[in-house]
């Protein structure tokens, strides 16, 4: 199971990778797996103010539509266009290519709620 030491993660199982005051968003390796095949990315909220654990999008995989929760209040600033026609990035580079969305953090002491790589680890260990 990859789970990159340097990012941070939430209990809904997205990454995030803080660079100054800009948050980039995904799903982790592990979501990816138990989601499968996806078919489509949806992200309405371009420009929108939103707070933490706030739905922002939802992710379509061949047997199942899940919710995508913002990590951190803040706008949603850019979504991974490439996304449009290779939904499958997600699968095949969840934390590179895969990305999908960039956040303008609004609430920066949020990040001291986000799990460490060893915490995320234990979460889905348990």
């Amino acid at each position: 199971m990859n789970i990159p030491e340097e990012l941070k993660y939430t209990e809904e199982h997205e990454w995030v990778k803080i660079e100054d005051n800009i948050a980039t968003v995904g799903i982790t390796d592990f979501a990816q797996g138990e989601l499968g095949d996806i078919v489509y990315i949806e992200i309405d909220t371009l420009d929108n103010d939103i707070d933490s654990n706030q739905v922002f999008g939802t992710v379509e995989a061949v047997k199942t539509v899940s919710d995508l929760f913002m990590p951190m209040a803040g706008k949603v600033i850019e979504l991974n266009t490439n996304l449009e026609d290779k939904p499958e990035l997600v699968n095949e580079d969840p934390y590179g290519d895969g990305w999908i969305i960039k956040i303008d953090i609004s609430k920066a002491t949020e990040m001291d709620s986000l799990l460490s790589a060893e915490d995320y680890k234990k979460l889905i260990d348990s």
